[in-house]
């Protein structure tokens, strides 16, 4: 439908969505984060596809990380870096950053700067769900700000992007396009607007 419209089409599509360990992150709150995001519901469009770690804490993180997922029967796909900290990781593919696996598969790019995270993101994502744990408040700002994806978290996993859980009733899908509703959309955004006007006499002066 979306290759033949001539319109624009309002679409739940893809989740490639990301969790960024900022330099300096509280790490027992970013192991929890990870695998819940990845972990929980791996099947779903909200869950983590992409793990994001700066190069900072990479060799303190991602041992303990990796040995979590281990034991939650995650693969991991490491880029170069990754494979290094993490021997006997499987090397990614160019095909795996933009990958929505829906399975306990994973991909794991250590950066250099949030710079870097936030360019892979931009060049990645699918618009969907991405995370920064960080405690950091000017990062988290500026991730907020930078990140142009339908929800954008802070110290939360990616799992929350969901209509019940931000309160907008049953779910019917998650937008990851702008027109009109960009993220979860309840029975609202399905609908259209009518203004009617109840007068007696009124005029524009």
């Amino acid at each position: 439908m979306v290759e033949n419209s001539k319109v624009p089409v309002l679409k739940h599509y893809k989740g490639v969505c990301h969790v960024y360990v900022d330099a300096g992150a509280d790490l027992e709150m970013a192991e929890r984060i990870c695998l819940n995001a990845k972990v929980q519901r791996p099947g779903v469009c909200n869950a983590m596809e992409t793990l994001l770690v700066h190069g900072f804490q990479a060799s303190e993180f991602l041992p303990k990380m990796a040995q979590r997922f281990s034991e939650a029967g995650v693969e991991i796909r490491g880029c170069e870096e990754t494979c290094r900290l993490l021997p006997g990781t499987v090397k990614a593919k160019d095909a795996d950053w933009p990958a929505e696996y829906l399975d306990l598969l994973l991909a794991v790019k250590v950066v250099n700067s949030m710079d870097d995270a936030i360019a892979h993101i931009a060049e990645y994502s699918s618009s969907h769900t991405e995370a920064i744990v960080t405690r950091n408040y000017d990062r988290a700002r500026r991730f907020l700000r930078e990140v142009d994806s339908s929800v954008v978290l802070v110290n939360a996993s990616t799992r929350f992007n969901d209509g019940g859980q931000l309160g907008l009733g049953a779910e019917i899908g998650i937008s990851t396009s702008k027109l009109h509703a960009f993220g979860p959309m309840g029975l609202e955004e399905l609908t259209t607007t009518k203004f009617v006007v109840m007068g007696s006499g009124q005029i524009r002066e």
